[in-house]
């Protein structure tokens, strides 16, 4: 089994490029589908989301728009799901159809609060498309229309996701080994 250094952890190959790259290309076709004859504007969470997004994007067949967006929260490091503020927002999105792009949604809450504030800008629908989600870390309910893969509650790295700061360059993904 291929492992990698990261820092000071060591992480082992859980999902290979071809198997993410296999599911984008599956949500891309339910986004093309559902979303026909619409002009969605995509919301790409940074920073961890900026892989998937690339690809999902290569397979979007549809007239879309991209724009990127931070949460800032109170506190850092943490997922806290006190977001103070969406970053990066400067587009009207009264009336438009939103599709939220992100890496994880673990617990849900920054996630959940994240749709609130965009709730309060009348768009006409919003849309979660995530990479991964931890269902068995969930606190509150969400409706993610689009995913990849389930996971279990394990740290990962890759493809977009980070262990302090690093190793978001590598194409597959790898859970931290024990």
């Amino acid at each position: 089994m291929k492992t990698v250094q990261v820092g000071d952890r060591r992480f082992s190959l859980d999902i290979p490029s071809e198997k993410i790259k296999e599911q984008v290309k599956h949500v891309a076709a339910a986004i093309n589908k559902d979303l026909a004859g619409k002009k969605p504007l995509f919301l790409v969470v940074l920073n961890g989301a900026f892989m998937f997004a690339a690809d999902l994007l290569r397979e979007i067949e549809i007239p879309c728009e991209v724009s990127f967006v931070r949460v800032s929260s109170y506190e850092g490091t943490s997922s806290t799901g006190k977001v103070k503020e969406l970053i990066g927002l400067n587009e009207n999105i009264e009336g438009r159809t939103l599709v939220v792009v992100e890496d994880i949604i673990d617990s849900g809450i920054t996630m959940r609060e994240m749709l609130r504030m965009l709730g309060e800008k009348n768009p006409a629908d919003v849309r979660v498309a995530s990479l991964f989600v931890k269902p068995g870390n969930l606190q509150v309910e969400l409706d993610i229309h689009y995913r990849c893969f389930d996971i279990a509650n394990d740290f990962i790295v890759g493809y977009g996701l980070d262990y302090d700061q690093e190793g978001r360059n590598l194409p597959d993904i790898y859970r931290v080994c024990e």
